[in-house]
């Protein structure tokens, strides 16, 4: 699934900001999965995949807005707080900003690595100012596939961030990655319902610690 030419369109960063006003999730197939330190997590199972999307609802607490936005986008300081890289970088491809991340996977599971569009927009929207951050996955010759790692074909992924009205952000994150290879369907699943929470605390984290970086 390759996104628009010229990269996301208006309407997508449009449609993220709607999910953030939500309490849940529009349609009856999402799933509540979890509740744990004021995160939500709902999910709907891909027929095709056997694997599950993800939506995320909640507050992160003392984590303002636009620090959590710049967290999330600098991919150096990424490298300090996530484990599981690999390798992590992004190269103008074409006119567009591509990242190329390669993550850790445990023995005897080969490494993964994901090649993909991110943009970032920071909009008003009926007075209230939203960072969204729009990723999925692409395709360039510049990032070509190394012997011994699986490429992901398909990974999407969504994050709308406002202010909470207090020092925190009230958060919206639509997750989905298919990581191939041989791996049961019901690990995968697995570990996603860990990993989701795990990455947004980690985040939280992360934040407080850019803050005294700074």
């Amino acid at each position: 699934m390759e996104p628009a030419a010229g990269g996301f369109s208006e309407e997508q960063f449009r449609e993220v900001c709607a999910e953030l006003q939500q309490p849940a999730p529009a349609g009856a197939d999402w799933q509540l999965l979890l509740e744990t330190l004021g995160i939500s997590i709902y999910r709907l199972l891909d027929q095709h995949s056997g694997l599950y999307e993800y939506k995320v609802f909640g507050v992160l607490e003392d984590c303002p807005p636009a620090l959590l936005a710049d967290v999330y986008m600098d991919l150096d300081y990424r490298k300090q707080w996530d484990r599981y890289i690999k390798e992590l970088c992004e190269k103008e491809c074409n006119g567009e900003i591509i990242v190329y991340w390669e993550v850790k996977y445990p023995f005897p599971l080969s490494n993964r690595d994901y090649v993909y569009l991110r943009q970032r927009r920071d909009l008003d929207l009926e007075g209230k100012r939203i960072h969204v951050i729009l990723a999925q996955s692409t395709s360039v010759p510049q990032f070509t596939e190394k012997p011994g790692v699986i490429r992901v074909q398909q990974y999407k992924q969504s994050l709308a961030i406002e202010s909470d009205g207090k020092k925190g952000s009230k958060v919206f994150m639509y997750y989905f990655d298919n990581p191939g290879g041989q791996i049961p369907s019901w690990l995968i699943n697995w570990a996603a319902k860990n990993g989701v929470p795990n990455f947004l605390k980690d985040m939280a984290k992360a934040c407080q610690n850019y803050l005294k970086k700074a």
